[in-house]
């Protein structure tokens, strides 16, 4: 095994030590792991790379109402659904964005 010599700050250093006595491995250890994890993760390709990347996030409950939501964002006033979007996301939208669907509306009647 090849040794190597590597700057931290002072509060990095400080954190991997309080890491290592939680899991009960030394310095070096916890290092080694890290850059393994790094290594593989690295060598992961195309879709490999990417899938799952979300798996974990607790900020996002429903996936689907997620998606809906992000989608709805997209709608603009001219869209010929604003006014349904709308209803069912009045948080993304504002008065601007009403005058701006009836200045269309009365152009298009």
């Amino acid at each position: 095994m090849t040794r190597i010599l590597a700057d931290l700050s002072e509060e990095d250093v400080q954190w991997l030590d309080a890491q290592a006595v939680e899991q009960g491995k030394s310095r070096a250890q916890l290092l080694r792991e890290a850059v393994a994890a790094f290594k593989a993760d690295a060598s992961r390709q195309g879709i490999e790379k990417y899938f799952g990347i979300w798996r974990d996030r607790r900020d996002k409950n429903d996936p689907v109402e997620w998606q809906r939501r992000e989608r709805a964002s997209w709608t603009r006033p001219w869209d010929p659904d604003y006014w349904d979007v709308r209803k069912e996301f009045p948080d993304l939208f504002d008065a601007n964005d009403d005058r701006e669907a009836e200045r269309y509306r009365r152009k298009d009647a």
